[in-house]
């Protein structure tokens, strides 16, 4: 072997070593709030600010069908099709048999008991910001809610996107632990910008995205493609929105627009959700609405 071949395997190899290990699912945490007492109580407020229904009941369900959390809603995206995960109690199907560490490392890293990498369809980049008590307030509440034995539907994705392990490249480049709104906030604007920058991750459809997926952070809450190809996720940033704060919360809590319209399609559903926090809750919410950069 020629020293410029023998050189060119080295290269290679070492490039295969690099990338293995940069492409690495982060490891467990070891433990999650050891002097935390987790609530279920507190649970069902992370529950409903996070929209865990939205998601992971099966379509169409109505009433207290929305807490069998058993999966099979699809979205669509421009990589494939990804279906939502049964994550009820159950012990084979669900996440029963999961420990506290294995539920705040697939929230918050996006990554799987089995030491995969999740799809970013599952808002992990958001759920980074949850605290840890919250996490097992969460997983208090969860554990709680009926089981479910349906198995989860394959997600319909092909290659290269196909191979979980490259989602380690995207995490580096568009999984950012600091917050977007980082100006110097009351406490009620604080709370607020947990509630849509972490927890109800609303970045998630009022962001557009680059070509890879990731979140344009310049142009934050402005508005997006909806990933159905039906219209517009509305920008909701001054730039657009003109909804004075008690505008705000009035929607939040029902649903009705300064105009007298209603909210409608997937909003209907985060309406839902948003009408059971606490009122101070809505309001640190449309306080963080309202001090957005705005985006023309």
């Amino acid at each position: 072997m020629s020293a410029l071949l023998r050189a060119g395997v080295i290269v290679v190899c070492l490039g295969a070593a690099i990338g293995w290990g940069v492409t690495r699912p982060a490891p467990m945490p070891t433990s999650i709030a050891p002097e935390h007492q987790a609530s279920a109580a507190a649970g069902e407020i992370i529950f409903l600010a996070a929209g865990c229904s939205s998601c992971h009941a099966a379509p169409g369900a109505k009433g207290e069908d929305k807490l069998v959390l058993t999966g099979g809603a699809a979205f669509p995206s421009d990589f494939g099709t990804f279906y939502a995960p049964n994550i009820s109690p159950d012990r084979v199907h669900g996440i029963g048999g999961w420990t506290l560490e294995e539920f705040a490392h697939a929230v918050r890293n996006g990554v799987s008991p089995q030491g995969q990498h999740y799809y970013p369809a599952f808002p992990y980049a958001a759920y980074s910001h949850v605290t840890d008590a919250d996490i097992a307030d969460l997983f208090a509440y969860i554990r709680a809610l009926p089981e479910s034995d349906v198995p989860d539907q394959a997600h319909k994705v092909s290659f290269p996107f196909s191979i979980r392990r490259g989602l380690g490249v995207w995490k580096i480049l568009f999984t950012q632990s600091d917050y977007v709104v980082t100006a110097d906030l009351s406490e009620e604007q604080q709370r607020g910008r947990y509630l849509a920058e972490g927890l109800g991750h609303c970045a998630e459809c009022h962001t557009p995205r680059n070509a890879l997926g990731g979140l344009d952070r310049s142009r934050w809450m402005g508005g997006a493609p909806n990933p159905s190809g039906k219209g517009r996720i509305p920008n909701i940033t001054p730039g657009a929105l003109d909804w004075s704060q008690a505008d705000l919360k009035v929607y939040f809590s029902s649903g009705l627009t300064p105009e007298y319209d209603s909210a409608g399609g997937e909003m209907a559903v985060v309406i839902e959700n948003l009408s059971q926090l606490p009122e101070p809750d809505l309001a640190a919410l449309a306080a963080y609405i309202k001090v957005l950069p705005a985006v023309k």
